[in-house]
């Protein structure tokens, strides 16, 4: 045949002249790509480069407020409620990418909550710490500033949790409450059975109480950089192949390769989870599931999510191998409220923030639901 294969048959290898010229375009690439490291400067991957002000803290948390980008719609403010195990930053990666800024653009009046680094002085602080104390005072903080006496909540993953928590236990001042790939049911990921999924889940079972108890008093916390090496586990080949085949091809744009230097120094920027707080993460939910049944408790309450009142919109990610999306919709169900909304959008659980099409539909799949109940 014309281009040198038989029918049916695999192309024939490459001649010695065509292997020159790849190799001579390999190099070009290298040296564009070595020239490039060199010009970037760490001003050019800031990340969560919203304008925001601080507006309250305590110990090492953070309250601040973004500025406006649109005209307000005269909704109740909405907060964010990142988890311990990763940044907020997540939200607001890239300008072309945030979801802090589109909902700015759809008007709202939109706060979010940095619960700090953590350190050994903090190892005996709780999850009931976090929503009783830290969370309850943003809350208050923000009703008094707001001349409001609900607010909407937005949950990112062990956030969401939190949120939950804290919308069943204080639901008089909840107006609405958006969940996103937000584990609910951490038995769950059992029923999907998909290779590959849930693996924290599974990992987190095999183990004994007194196992997680080792792990935790070995540092006083669940250190940032552990989980790090952990997620990158259930990943192996995406890990493996990102530091040469993806960044050589992001080599070939400067804005695509400045775009995988901030997802890097999200990554690399992982607090460490407070001991006694982890342990609660990992025994009671993880391990006992205790959520789902009503049976954790915060402050010597019960978490009832039948006490949920308010309405909930809870968003999974399709093809989340970290929150399996089961895990998120046992929700349905179990709350007080008939105005109970899902949102299944394509992606992984970072892939629904910063993928192209799924955080425009979340950006405004969520500004449109929490208009429709101002």
């Amino acid at each position: 045949m014309a281009d040198g294969t038989r029918k049916g048959a695999a192309p024939l290898a490459l001649t010695p002249a065509e292997m020159l010229a790849e190799a001579g375009t390999l190099g070009r690439r290298m040296a564009d790509g070595a020239k490039l490291f060199s010009d970037v400067r760490d001003e050019d991957v800031q990340i969560a480069t919203t304008p925001k002000d601080l507006v309250w803290s305590q110990d090492k948390v953070s309250l601040y407020r973004y500025r406006p980008l649109a005209e307000s719609k005269g909704l109740p403010p909405v907060l964010i409620v990142y988890g311990l195990i990763g940044r907020y930053t997540m939200a607001d990666l890239q300008e072309d990418r945030s979801l802090v800024r589109n909902l700015l653009n759809a008007g709202l009046d939109l706060y979010v909550v940095d619960w700090g680094n953590p350190s050994r002085a903090d190892r005996y602080v709780t999850i009931d710490d976090y929503v009783d104390g830290y969370l309850a005072e943003c809350v208050a903080f923000i009703q008094e500033r707001a001349e409001r006496d609900k607010v909407n909540l937005l949950g990112i993953c062990e956030g969401g949790v939190f949120t939950t928590c804290y919308s069943a236990l204080y639901p008089e001042t909840v107006n609405a409450m958006v969940l996103t790939i937000t584990p609910i049911d951490f038995h769950a990921d059992q029923t999907e059975n998909r290779a590959g999924h849930g693996f924290i889940n599974i990992w987190m079972r095999s183990l004994s109480p007194e196992d997680v108890d080792r792990l935790i008093e070995a540092q006083g916390s669940l250190p940032g950089a552990f989980m790090g090496s952990v997620f990158s586990m259930m990943t192996p080949m995406r890990t493996m192949t990102k530091y040469n085949l993806d960044l050589l091809d992001a080599l070939d744009d400067k804005k695509k390769f400045l775009n995988f230097l901030r997802m890097e120094k999200w990554i690399a920027d992982r607090p460490d989870h407070p001991g006694e707080a982890a342990k609660q993460w990992l025994k009671d939910l993880y391990q006992d599931n205790k959520l789902v049944d009503s049976a954790f408790e915060l402050g010597g309450r019960r978490v009832e999510l039948k006490n949920i009142t308010c309405p909930v919109l809870n968003v999974f990610a399709k093809d989340d191998h970290i929150i399996p999306p089961a895990t998120s919709q046992a929700l349905r169900g179990k709350v007080g409220t008939g105005d109970y909304t899902e949102l299944g959008l394509p992606g992984g659980h970072v892939g629904v923030f910063v993928g192209g099409k799924a955080q425009k539909l979340l950006g405004s799949g969520i500004s449109d639901w929490i208009a429709a109940r101002g």
